[in-house]
Order: structure tokens, then sequence, then C-alpha cells
């Protein structure tokens, strides 16, 4: 079972900072989705820094999401 996403922050280039349940931490690159449908309105940084945690997950204001499977699947260990 994927854990609950209970923290996110936004990082340079598109990246999101995820924190999960199970005390991992991983980064998640959002760049390769900026082109695709309702996301390219993620290209404004300030926007994308809009991002927040919603029913264990990640979301932004105007439903653009990303599911906690993709999350923690496709996400790479953080290294600060």
């Amino acid at each position: 079972m994927t854990p609950d996403v209970v923290k996110v922050e936004p990082l340079a280039g598109y990246r999101l900072k995820i924190f999960f349940a199970n005390n991992e931490v991983k980064e998640f690159d959002v760049s390769p989705y900026l082109d695709k449908g309702i996301f390219k309105e993620l290209k404004d940084k300030t926007y994308f820094s809009k991002i927040r945690v919603a029913f264990g997950s990640v979301e932004w204001p105007n439903s653009q999401d990303l599911s906690k499977d993709t999350l923690y699947l496709l996400g790479t260990e953080y290294c600060s």
C-alpha cells in the first residue's frame, strides 16, 4: 500500500519535495508533465508554488493533481 503524502514543498526546476507518512522523503520532477493539458498552467512558477496536500496526495488550486502512487513509485530519494 502506498503511504499518504503528509507534506509537500515546491523546489526549483519544477520539482517537489514530498514527505510520506512512512517517514520517507522523495523528490519528484514535474517538468515532463508541463506540456500536457491542464498541467501547462504549472509553468507559472508562482502558481506552481501553490501546491498543497489533499486527500493523501497533492494538488494545485485549479484541480491539477498527481496520484500518491505516481509520486511514490516514480519519485527518487531526496538528497539535500
